[in-house]
């Protein structure tokens, strides 16, 4: 399964840091172990659907436990039957230089 997550906590950050909060919403995907991308409008994770779906809201409450006030989270799925869907590397590699 792939999911593209985009997490839009209110404040982003603190002043020192304008993108703490994101940033722990990133950190929770990195610890997760399971393949992702980083964009700047969201980050691309794939993985088995039962870790999707458990890491995407452990990535919005990452938001509120680094003192975010507000947490809009977007996501977009997509899965094949029988979980053989798409990689990232599947869709994105032929427009890598």
């Amino acid at each position: 399964m792939l999911v593209e997550i985009h997490v839009s906590p209110r404040p982003s950050g603190t002043p020192e840091q304008k993108y703490a909060h994101v940033d722990a919403a990133i950190a929770v995907i990195a610890a997760s172990g399971l393949t992702y991308e980083v964009h700047a409008l969201g980050t691309v994770i794939e993985g088995p659907p039962d870790r999707i779906w458990s890491l995407v809201r452990d990535v919005h409450e990452a938001t509120f436990a680094a003192g975010a006030d507000s947490t809009m989270t977007t996501i977009r799925l997509a899965q094949g039957k029988d979980d053989a869907g798409p990689t990232i590397a599947d869709l994105v590699t032929k427009f890598r230089a």
